[in-house]
């Protein structure tokens, strides 16, 4: 297969695509922000970062690091921040890996750069694009600096949007929703039908996988998901249900939601639980031959053995 650089290795996703690259053939490279045994420490991703070392006789990267999104961000300027690593240290390392000689770039971008709520139609890669907060315009911004990267070298680019990854590991809304469920908390959620698409970790690291081979990928953008949406609902009495309990759901008003949200400061966080955001992954399906190995039960069923093993009932 040839030797590939990931960077963020030691993260969410890094920590699952590092080994299944490995059975793939890959010799990995694993770049971390600080040291760590087995991997090369980069420092902060950055414009002014050193590539150098861990770009040696690196025929591919998988560019996974980045800053995340956070609910309650604390920095003076906010798209300044996620500018500075997500957009112009990704231009950076394209430009870094060109030098180097790299065939093609990897770079896992987010579902937020088309927006944050879809109305009966999902997005897919035709759609303009329309970020909402700084996190999305940063990855928006890094998408179109790795084009120009590759539009004026050799190397090849491939862009994948991922909604939300769950899977062993998970951290966030997704841990909260879990530790939630496992206690049986009452929930006022029963009569919200949104649809929302997810991605299972075990099937991302295989999509990421399939993105670094072959010309057919090259120059591509592509959604990605589990290809079955569920309502908040859903996903909530499936995962009590992964956990051993059931759910315990009822059903409120959807607009008083709404005003608990707004008279809470919660909006956005409301505005995920009620509404929907469904990405078309038929594209990544048809161009690569791509299928998700893993089901939503299967996934929804690994993250809550791994969530009862390290006791994360909180």
């Amino acid at each position: 297969m040839g030797r590939v650089l990931v960077t963020g290795a030691n993260g969410f996703v890094g920590r699952a695509l590092c080994p299944h690259l490995e059975k793939q053939g890959w010799e990995v490279v694993k770049a971390t922000r600080q040291s760590m045994e087995g991997a090369v420490a980069v420092g902060e991703i950055g414009p002014e970062t050193d590539w150098g070392q861990a770009l040696e006789n690196v025929d591919a990267v998988v560019h996974l690091a980045a800053r995340v999104h956070v609910m309650n961000d604390t920095v003076a300027d906010p798209l300044e921040a996620f500018r500075q690593v997500n957009t112009r240290g990704t231009k950076h390392l394209a430009q870094s890996a060109a030098k180097a000689g790299v065939k093609r770039l990897v770079f896992l971008s987010s579902i937020k750069v088309n927006g944050e709520e879809t109305f009966g139609h999902p997005f897919d890669e035709a759609m303009w694009a329309n970020p909402l907060d700084a996190y999305g315009q940063s990855k928006w911004e890094a998408e179109q600096a790795l084009w120009e990267v590759v539009e004026s070298t050799t190397l090849q680019g491939v862009v994948i949007r991922p909604p939300l990854v769950y899977g062993p590991g998970v951290k966030g809304n997704f841990e909260t929703l879990l530790r939630i469920a496992h206690k049986g908390i009452p929930l006022p959620f029963a009569a919200v039908k949104n649809a929302r698409s997810l991605v299972y970790v075990g099937n991302l690291v295989g999509g990421i996988s399939k993105a670094l081979e072959g010309e057919a990928a090259s120059g591509q953008t592509f959604m990605i998901s589990d290809g079955e949406d569920l309502s908040t609902a859903e996903l909530i009495d499936r995962s009590a249900k992964a956990l051993g309990h059931k759910s315990k759901l009822f059903p409120f008003p959807i607009f008083l939601l709404k005003l608990a949200g707004i008279l809470t400061g919660k909006s956005a966080m409301i505005a995920r639980l009620t509404g929907s955001l469904q990405v078309n992954s038929a594209k990544i399906r048809d161009l690569l031959q791509w299928q998700p190995p893993f089901s939503v039960e299967k996934g929804l069923k690994e993250t809550a053995d791994w969530f009862i093993t390290h006791n994360k009932s909180g």
